[in-house]
């Protein structure tokens, strides 16, 4: 299985970061940890071997990045101003740093977000921000409003990075037409307590006319295990 590591000094984090690329060709991935993880942390869990065979036939490449949670929503010691701000430079870190090596690297146009808990939060925050450039979103076992990190306190950042709040305000009909391009799949457990949190999104896509697919699994299905059955499940092969 065909693999790369990339480390740079990020100018718009002004600091080094790393990821991973797994995978030759195909559909293109871009894989965030779970809350607080590291760029290596899917490989460690086992989950580019749960997509084996279409990442060695050249179906899918998993592009890992790594997080800046400690340094944004979850720096309990910063205002919250600044931890909405810190995760908008991560926003621009992977948009204009990372995309672009992932293009130069293979020039596949499909481009999947996927995460899982809090990385699901950035799977589908980036992929509806950057309706021109995502074309499927999986987020397993997510949590979609992003206002338990802000103490109370809010401001432009947090809505431009809350999709609870800025979907149903998206009036912009070419902006409406690309998310209605997406597709979208959230897959969470029954009895996780972020259900809820899956069902008021899905909610609010579709009374924008944003077509998505609320996948509930039996019991909590909030672990390892559960998310490599639903990424063999969801990710599917793209040529």
């Amino acid at each position: 299985m065909h693999r790369e590591y990339h480390r740079w000094f990020s100018p718009r984090l002004q600091r080094d970061m790393e990821l991973l690329i797994i995978g030759h060709s195909g559909a293109r991935m871009l894989v965030f940890p779970t809350s607080m993880g590291k760029f290596h942390e899917w490989e460690d869990r086992g989950m580019p071997a749960a997509l084996g065979e279409s990442i060695e036939r050249g179906w899918l490449q998993m592009v890992c990045v790594d997080s800046v949670d400690a340094e944004s929503w979850y720096c309990n010691w910063a205002h919250p101003g600044g931890r909405a701000w810190r995760h908008q430079q991560y926003d621009d870190y992977l948009y204009h740093e990372v995309l672009p090596l992932s293009q130069q690297k293979n020039s596949n146009p499909f481009l999947m977000t996927v995460g899982a808990s809090f990385g699901a939060y950035h799977a589908m925050n980036f992929g509806l921000r950057h309706p021109d450039r995502v074309s499927r979103i999986i987020a397993m076992s997510g949590l979609y409003d992003i206002r338990r990190f802000t103490d109370g306190y809010h401001d432009e950042t947090i809505y431009l990075n809350n999709p609870v709040e800025y979907i149903p305000n998206e009036h912009d009909h070419g902006r409406l037409e690309m998310l209605r391009r997406i597709d979208i799949i959230m897959a969470t457990g029954g009895g996780d307590s972020l259900i809820g949190s899956a069902r008021q999104m899905s909610g609010i896509l579709w009374a924008k006319g944003i077509g998505n697919a609320l996948r509930e699994w039996d019991g909590w299905s909030h672990d390892w295990q559960y998310w490599q059955q639903m990424l063999r499940q969801y990710a599917g092969g793209h040529d």
